[in-house]
């Protein structure tokens, strides 16, 4: 498939830019790292996508494990290192919901990339792609007809067009 400028990317964030902490939530900015050739291959897709965003549940909010303030800190943080090394992230979306209380904004719901679409009039979710490694992740591009890429070994959930490794993997077929 070839992507253009007129292609938007979603990242889910925890365990696709960013290691995911087992049993737990990234509080903090100095908990946070990047997945290995996450960076690199966010540049990449900065010059062929024309738009990235991250859509992430974080119930750890509402679990009392941090603040919302404590996640802006970290997503600003996580931007201001892309765009050190020259990518970029048109914005970020998360859900601060317990999973329990069906909001409309948690992942496999649409509304984060709803929210998108809203703020970004350009978007069209047909020419899309949807990149996660959750069930949830995947069947939320599916249910607004992106293209949908699951990240990890092991048995792909339904619904997924593509299947690879790491980010820094889908940056190489590109």
């Amino acid at each position: 498939m070839k992507f253009d400028k007129s292609w938007t990317l979603f990242l889910d964030r925890d365990g696709v830019i960013n290691s995911r902490l087992v049993d737990d939530y990234v509080k903090s900015w100095t908990e946070f790292e990047f997945e290995a050739g996450a960076l690199e291959a966010i540049v990449q897709f900065s010059a062929i996508f024309g738009r990235i965003f991250v859509v992430t549940n974080q119930q750890g909010i509402a679990k009392g494990f941090m603040t919302e303030q404590d996640l802006q800190v970290v997503h600003r943080q996580m931007v201001t290192a892309i765009e050190r090394v020259g990518g970029r992230m048109d914005a970020v979306y998360f859900c601060p919901h317990w999973a329990k209380d069906n909001c409309g904004c948690r992942k496999p719901r649409t509304g984060m990339a709803l929210q998108a679409k809203a703020d970004f009039q350009e978007v069209d979710f047909a020419r899309s792609v949807m990149v996660g490694d959750s069930p949830s992740d995947i069947e939320m591009g599916y249910l607004l007809g992106m293209k949908t890429v699951f990240i990890g070994a092991g048995n792909a959930p339904p619904h997924t067009d593509w299947q690879f490794l790491s980010l820094k993997v889908l940056a190489l077929i590109t």
